[in-house]
């Protein structure tokens, strides 16, 4: 049982590693799409989530039927506004507001957040390891956009305070849903919670925006335009959404937050590869410090005893 146990945490770490690592190239290709102006925040977020509720809705006809209760769906919905439809937006709205190194520093708090809500909503403690553990990351992650040559340039000059609020909730609102909705996740196949996931934000989304989706400019989408959408439909929603729930059933919701630290590892490597970066002993020492205080998490206690 134990060794069954073990393989699944594996599995869940390496699902949550392989989410993250996507959504990391997905901050850059994001930000490409975002800047050409073709198509705006909500629209771009609504090519998203009718492209991974097509996919999703597809592959469930060749599974085993799962019945949801109506309060289940109730809750699913909320999960849907919450770690989807809301998170996405106030992050890409957000992005016009702040500059590249305030966006890194404020979405780096997301997995203290989560920390707090875990211990509201599923009784986790806030341990010394756990504490320390998350401390540990934060601080690797911060020496990291604090030495990552070009971190102050392109994109937003300023950061505006509308900027600050929407990124905040960028992190209350994905910290809120790792926090609150592991005991729903862990009831249902991951296709069958995913797939009312993004029906649940095409139908709130698509009408908010029919009137931009009715006159979109696809004249001017070109070639790498559409290879780029492609990417953020099929890898950065479709996949990522498949591999991220797999890690949430096996592991606890502050160890799955801290994956988010791999974005900036992610656009570190990008970086020294493209000759834009290059690697520093401040670096690898954060690095360290990002991966270790995940293994400290990792290990912390799990749930009160009673």
């Amino acid at each position: 049982m134990g060794g069954k146990i073990e393989s699944g945490k594996i599995f869940g770490h390496l699902a949550v590693l392989g989410a993250y690592t996507i959504f990391g190239f997905n901050i850059i290709i994001c930000k490409e799409l975002t800047n050409s102006g073709l198509v705006g925040s909500l629209g771009l977020f609504c090519f998203r989530s009718v492209g991974a509720c097509l996919l999703f809705w597809l592959i469930s006809l060749f599974l085993p039927r799962e019945k949801v209760p109506f309060k289940d769906l109730c809750g699913i919905f909320a999960a849907s506004m919450l770690g989807f439809l809301l998170t996405q937006l106030a992050y890409l709205e957000s992005s016009k507001y702040t500059t590249p190194l305030d966006t890194s520093i404020i979405t780096s708090t997301t997995p203290i957040f989560t920390m707090f809500v875990a211990a509201i909503a599923l009784k986790e403690p806030i341990t010394l390891k756990k504490a320390g553990g998350v401390a540990m990351s934060f601080a690797g992650v911060i020496l990291l956009v604090l030495n990552t040559i070009g971190v102050h340039s392109g994109g937003v000059s300023e950061t505006k305070p509308i900027g600050i609020l929407l990124m905040i909730g960028n992190c209350v609102f994905f910290a809120s849903y790792l926090g609150i909705f592991r005991p729903l996740i862990q009831r249902y196949h991951v296709v069958t919670f995913m797939k009312w996931i993004f029906l649940f934000s095409t139908v709130v989304a698509v009408p908010l925006d029919f009137k931009e989706l009715t006159h979109l400019p696809f004249a001017e989408m070109s070639p790498s335009y559409w290879l780029q959408l492609g990417y953020i439909i099929v890898f950065a929603t479709f996949i990522a959404y498949f591999l991220l729930p797999i890690g949430q059933k096996q592991l606890r919701p502050t160890v799955v937050s801290l994956y988010t630290y791999v974005q900036p590892l992610i656009g570190m490597v990008t970086a020294i590869i493209l000759g834009m970066d290059r690697l520093t002993w401040q670096k690898i020492v954060a690095a360290v410090l990002v991966f270790t205080g995940v293994i400290l998490v990792n290990k912390s206690r799990a749930k009160v005893e009673s």
